[in-house]
């Protein structure tokens, strides 16, 4: 084309970059997050908030895509919202105390030297400092929220509200102490609730069979004479290290068992486990002699000794255990109550002695072995404690031998707990159990079996060890009176709680041990009163974040599956516990408004590109920088000339982290790796594009051009898309509202409607729809790409930057009509009728032209001519009516109806159905010549321009 058509030509202008300057990034963010969040919250409704509740994530180290993903979430349903008409309310939280802070903070071995207060200081200045560094990575994000307002678990309001909280319970007597056994940490020196655990498939235990000599009870039990002195109950337990705190034996009462003759000796063995102990005993093809077969309630009249206990020890009972089976075993169930919960459960009603003769640190104490204290004392209960008290056992030990089983450890530790009895404060969660359930009847769920996890967990559950044993965290407010006694009244609660408002929670360890300042005055004098040092769960601290709501109901709370026995689970049990006596009276299945949140959602975790779940120890934890700035894909080519041109990322900055995160269905574990981020990175080189293409070619003029029946249609297929993805934003279902905007894209947008319009926007009057379709489509994108639309609207052509009366999309309501109605001239039914026709015939001229190119035939598809050949009915009806618009909106030079086939060099037919009806499409040469200005085959010879052309260019143009 010569030099004097092009500058005829309207082509497109935009200074929108085709990828982000990184100079622009935090300018654009600042716009699109913080001072968006301000605006949104001037200019929407205050009597229409959407409330969402943060669960904060823990301040010790930097943050991974995992948090991306969480932080995004929420941001993206909170946009959603914001186009919907609603004030959004976000205030971001973090959880500040607890023992991974405490240990990063000082160190395990230097953190045993310091003082509490040391400790404290140098936590709290951790964590302070963690909170600043992970708020300007999840900023980063372009996550809007009201970042000033930001809380954290250690701010003095926040711990004076969760005491209130404890006092509230502790009035209704739901929380207290006892001596019981619980998850003990030796690694950590503290108490640990089940949410802190997890569970090692491979763990190797040290299993062993072991007899007790009975020494009672022999009357009235059948074959047993002679025997006296000579039976033996046999037990098995991979747990061998507990057999000095044995204190019982369970047995099942309906079980059947043997009394069987090995030697001089005889045993007791359940009757479906006699083969296994016989091997054991005899070896294998042994027929042990069988002296007699009772029940298993015949058992209980006899007593034993555990010679572990000392000579003077008083013989123990066999009991009923519901939880004794015969499928593993002997039958016979050894039962330490202060190191087992089934045990310490069994052994309650009948007054069985609960002893744990173990430290904090997992060592044996003297009472283990009373008659030689040394023997056991300061062995480790989990590195050779299990020998060394095999080694005692002698001859009583049948058997020893390795087993590979499922065995819990301290989730931040990584290493093995024990179960061990010590006195802690519980909050009863048996009490409020039913109530807690009746209030997730009003809570929807995304995904909905998140609301099966969540009733198990509650389910589960019936009391919670809510202290812990380190200086990091709040205190339980109890004063301890010189025998060990606990006081926990009304007014000493509440007597504390003043003191900490004076001093801070700080001065609960740092003041002097008796500083008259802590104890109430009718308690003064009374005692030497103490100030205990126990701290409260960190889930507890995290689980009344809810009295930040002033008592309302959250709107949404969102996390990961963990916190269905996490922080979901604490929240709920918090509220129900605190606000049951505002509902007293009420039955359980009048519980609105109890549930801290009205939806809960819960996303999956983030595996790497292997499907492995991210961990620090596998190495494969990738960050949310590192898909910003583009390093996990291979490098764009420099445009640098030279072989020592440094390598350029591909950095799409933010948008490419959240819609990666938009395309995934979080629902479960997401994939994160080099061919997910290649197809986002694919997707957003083509919203670019199209955004470039878009800026730079919509004309003012275009909003008084008349409409067309191809703008009619793209302007249908905008409005179609957009009621999709609204109802998949509607639902949180980003992803699939991802899919329908690149499917409308790759195929409406791109392929036809722009295709289509080329002509008539660079070579005709400029008309269409253009920004429609680009307010429309940065309407869609607002929610998964803010960054990315920011930029967009500041690259906006400079008449429509003019225009005060068009606001920024981020703004505009999702439903609001992007084109004055008045213009819609198409009646919409019929449009729709025709829309499958002419699409349906559209594919099949593409086809068509398709072949015809792979035979080197055709080049552009205006250098064809089309023929249809469509029968009479309903669907050549269509075609007539839309005939004038034919050649446009199939990027054609010509297109005839049921016109004659020429007899040219080539023809290539599609055969295709219209409403049924078989039809053809012919495409062959056209039968005009070129016109260089247009490059349609519509001018009369060579060289000459086109009618169309010579009306726009005017005569003098040469």
């Amino acid at each position: 084309m010569s030099k004097s058509w092009a500058s005829t030509l309207r082509l497109p202008k935009s200074t929108f970059p085709p990828r982000p300057l990184p100079q622009n990034r935090e300018q654009y963010i600042r716009q699109c997050a913080d001072d968006f969040y301000k605006w949104q919250a001037a200019n929407r409704p205050a009597d229409d908030e959407f409330l969402l509740h943060d669960g904060p994530p823990y301040a010790n180290g930097s943050l991974h895509a995992g948090h991306a993903l969480n932080k995004i979430l929420k941001d993206m349903i909170l946009r959603v919202k914001v186009q919907q008409g609603r004030r959004v309310s976000y205030i971001p939280g973090w959880d500040c105390h607890g023992l991974p802070i405490e240990l990063k903070a000082v160190g395990t071995a230097e953190g045993k030297r310091m003082s509490a207060g040391a400790i404290r200081k140098a936590a709290r200045k951790l964590a302070a400092k963690t909170v600043l560094e992970q708020m300007k990575s999840f900023r980063s994000y372009a996550v809007m929220a009201d970042w000033d307002a930001r809380w954290t678990t250690m701010d003095m309001a926040y711990e004076v509200r969760q005491l209130r909280l404890f006092q509230r319970m502790a009035r209704r007597r739901l929380v207290y102490r006892k001596y019981k056994p619980v998850y003990w940490s030796p690694s950590s020196g503290t108490a640990l609730a089940e949410a802190e655990l997890e569970y090692n498939e491979n763990h190797v235990s040290t299993a062993a069979y072991v007899r007790f000599p009975v020494v009672e009870g022999y009357h009235g039990l059948p074959g047993l004479d002679g025997f006296a002195g000579k039976l033996f109950a046999v037990v098995w337990t991979t747990t061998p290290w507990t057999l000095p705190a044995n204190r019982t034996i369970a047995i099942h009462d309906d079980l059947a068992y043997h009394i069987v003759r090995f030697g001089e000796d005889a045993y007791l063995v359940a009757e479906n486990c006699l083969e296994r102990i016989a091997k054991l005993l005899v070896g294998e093809g042994a027929a042990p002699e069988i002296i007699a077969t009772v029940k298993g309630s015949q058992l209980t009249q006899l007593r034993y000794v555990n010679v572990l206990q000392g000579k003077s020890a008083e013989p123990q009972p066999f009991i009923h255990g519901s939880f004794v089976t015969d499928g593993s075993g002997s039958g016979l169930v050894h039962c330490a109550p202060g190191h087992g919960f089934d045990d310490y459960l069994a052994g309650l009603s009948l007054g069985i002695p609960v002893s744990a003769p173990v430290d904090s640190d997992g060592l044996f104490t003297e009472e283990a072995y009373p008659d030689e204290p040394a023997r056991l004392k300061g062995i480790s209960v989990l590195d050779g404690g299990s020998a060394a008290v095999l080694n005692l056992l002698g001859d009583d030990v049948l058997d020893v031998h390795k087993y590979r089983h499922k065995y819990p450890y301290d989730w931040r530790t990584k290493q093995p707990i024990i179960i061990r009895a010590t006195a802690q404060w519980f909050a009863d969660v048996d009490t409020i159990k039913d109530e807690a359930l009746a209030a997730l009847e009003e809570v929807r769920f995304v995904p909905e079996n998140g609301k099966n996890r969540l009733e198990a967990f509650v389910k589960g559950r019936s009391e919670w060890c809510i202290s812990r044993q380190r200086a990091w965290g709040m205190p339980i407010p109890a004063l301890y009176e010189p025998n060990g006694n606990a006081v926990m009244t009304d007014e000493v609660i509440d007597h504390i709680i003043s003191v900490v408002q004076e001093r801070g929670t700080d001065a609960w360890w740092t003041d002097a041990p008796d500083d008259p300042a802590w104890i109430p005055e009718s308690l003064r004098g009374k005692a030497a009163y103490t100030r205990g040092r126990d701290t409260m769960d960190v889930w507890f601290d995290s689980g009344t974040s809810w009295t930040m709501m002033e008592e309302r109901q959250a709107d949404l709370y969102l996390e990961g599956s963990d916190q269905h026995r996490g922080w979901f689970q604490s929240s709920l049990l918090t509220r129900v516990a605190a606000m049951a006596d505002q509902v007293a009276g009420r039955s359980t299945t009048n519980t609105l408004g109890l549930s801290p949140f009205k939806t809960l959602i819960t996303h999956g975790f983030t595996l790497d590109q292997d499907g492995k779940k991210m961990s620090k120890s596998l190495g494969n934890i990738i960050s949310a920088d590192q898909v910003m700035d583009g390093s996990l894909l291979p490098p764009l080519k420099s445009k640098k000339k030279g072989g020592n041109a440094a390598p350029v990322k591909d950095a799409l900055g933010p948008d490419a982290l959240r819609l990666w995160i938009a395309s995934s269905d979080y629902t479960r574990d997401i994939v994160l790796g080099e061919p997910v981020l290649k197809t986002i990175h694919q997707a957003l080189s083509k919203y670019r594009v199209t955004i470039k293409m878009l800026t730079g070619s919509m004309h003012q003029a275009a909003r008084t051009a008349p409409l067309t029946a191809l703008d009619h249609i793209a302007l249908l297929q905008l409005k179609d898309v957009m009621d999709e993805v609204g109802r998949h934003y509607d639902n949180h279902e980003f992803n699939k509202a991802f899919s329908s905007l690149n499917r409308w894209i790759n195929n409406d947008l791109s392929a036809f409607y722009l295709e289509a319009l080329k002509d008539r926007l660079y070579c005709a009057d400029g008309g269409g729809v253009l920004e429609p379709i680009f307010m429309g489509f940065l309407r869609m994108l607002a929610p998964i790409t803010p960054v990315l639309v920011e930029e967009a609207w500041e690259h906006r052509p400079a008449w429509l930057k003019e225009d005060a009366g068009v606001e920024h999309p981020l703004r505009q309501l999702y439903k609001a009509p992007v084109i004055d109605p008045a213009r819609l001239t198409t009646d919409e039914a019929e449009l729709r009728e025709a829309v499958p026709v002419l699409m349906r015939t559209h594919a099949a001229i593409r086809a068509a032209s398709e072949l015809a190119r792979e035979k080197k035939l055709l080049g552009s598809s205006l250098q064809c001519a089309v023929v249809l050949e469509v029968p009479e009915g309903k669907a050549l009806d269509i075609l007539s009516r839309y005939r004038n618009e034919l050649e446009a909106m199939f990027v054609v030079s010509s297109v005839e109806l049921n016109g004659a086939v020429a007899e040219a060099e080539w023809t290539v037919r599609e055969e295709f159905e219209l409403l049924g009806t078989p039809c053809k499409a012919w495409v062959e040469p056209p039968k005009q010549a070129k016109c260089p200005r247009c490059w349609r085959y519509v001018a009369p010879k060579e060289d000459e321009l086109c009618a169309r052309c010579e009306e726009v260019v005017g005569d003098g143009v040469q």
